[in-house]
């Protein structure tokens, strides 16, 4: 039997950097843009995040490390990294009218190769004898709990036990969701993203709104990034370990139908059957049947797109122009 208080915590921390990468491309899908760059973007948000906490750690050797310090120089640098790929993708895609489908998988390889040369070179600043970097007191910072938490047994455990960005992550999805159905530039980002050329006509700026929904949309999946390496992953960054977070995050938008408020639900039982296979009794006889595990996430993943494409029910269907440039002479 699988031990739940031991499990949940786990697949909540797992959901976290899901979470945030869903509720970014559901902001940048209800304008329109179609971002499969996605995974690349949460990796330059992770770098930019560690290359800001090493810098700060390497400059504080002496001992005057302000946690305050420690948590606003990686969150910047993951942000204003993760801005900077939103921007990059809007300009291709948006000014220059880029094939979007091409753009966002040459970002995310650029984004995967730009992570892994940058965090490269800090491994080998940093000396270290094995391929990793480790940033233990920014760490901290970033997965300190409540400090009551452990007083209140399974109810701390299951719900108090989170560093900052996590409890955010679900504020922005609830956010999200609000901000897209009951305020004014939610309504016209979805105008944008289902019929930019009626939007247009009405007197909203078209660009702007694709080029603001994607770059808020980069900066929030960045921020899933920058949880897992120092959260999730205690502060420690090696090439390659993000895995395929930032797909499955897409897919989960598929499995939302474009909610956020939804997402945080999906990501939850993502985040769970993407570590069940470590909570499977062990044994040799058991071996085989943890491989069969670990494909789970993949297998719901299809099914979902499966069961999505069959639904007929508008509400539950993309933005009508996503994926399409807009050329304003053709509307």
């Amino acid at each position: 039997m699988i031990d739940l208080i031991a499990f949940i915590p786990r697949a909540i921390g797992q959901s976290v950097p899901l979470l945030y990468g869903c509720t970014g491309e559901i902001i940048t899908e209800k304008s329109g843009n179609l971002n499969l760059g996605i995974p690349g973007v949460m990796y330059v948000g992770a770098i930019s995040g560690v290359i800001g906490a090493f810098a700060y750690e390497q400059a504080t050797k002496g001992g005057n490390f302000i946690p305050a310090l420690g948590i606003a120089i990686p969150l910047l640098c993951s942000l204003v990294g993760s801005l900077l790929m939103g921007l990059l993708y809007c300009f291709l895609t948006v000014t220059l009218r880029a094939n979007q489908n091409v753009t966002g998988l040459a970002m995310t390889t650029f984004g995967v190769g730009f992570g892994n040369f940058f965090g490269g070179s800090l491994i080998k600043l940093s000396g270290s004898d094995v391929p990793t970097i480790s940033l233990s007191k920014t760490s901290n910072c970033f997965s300190a709990s409540l400090p009551f938490a452990d007083n209140l047994g399974w109810f701390g455990k299951i719900f108090l036990s989170y560093g900052f960005l996590a409890y955010i992550a679900f504020i922005l999805a609830i956010y999200a969701g609000f901000a897209l159905k009951k305020t004014r530039i939610g309504l016209h980002l979805r105008a944008v993203g289902e019929n930019p050329g009626t939007a247009d006509a009405a007197g909203i700026d078209v660009s702007r709104y694709k080029y603001f929904a994607t770059c808020i949309g980069c900066m929030v999946a960045g921020l899933g990034g920058l949880y897992y390496v120092m959260d999730y992953a205690s502060g420690i960054w090696s090439n390659d370990a993000f895995g395929d977070r930032g797909w499955l995050a897409i897919a989960l938008v598929i499995f939302c139908i474009w909610k956020p408020g939804i997402g945080i639900l999906a990501s939850i039982l993502f985040g769970g059957l993407y570590i069940i296979y470590l909570y499977i009794p062990a044994g040799i006889d058991h071996m085989e049947l943890k491989e069969l595990y670990k494909m789970i996430p993949y297998v719901v993943t299809m099914i979902v797109l499966v069961i999505t494409s069959m639904r007929n029910k508008r509400d539950n269907q993309p933005p009508a122009s996503l994926g399409i440039p807009y050329f304003r002479e053709e509307r």
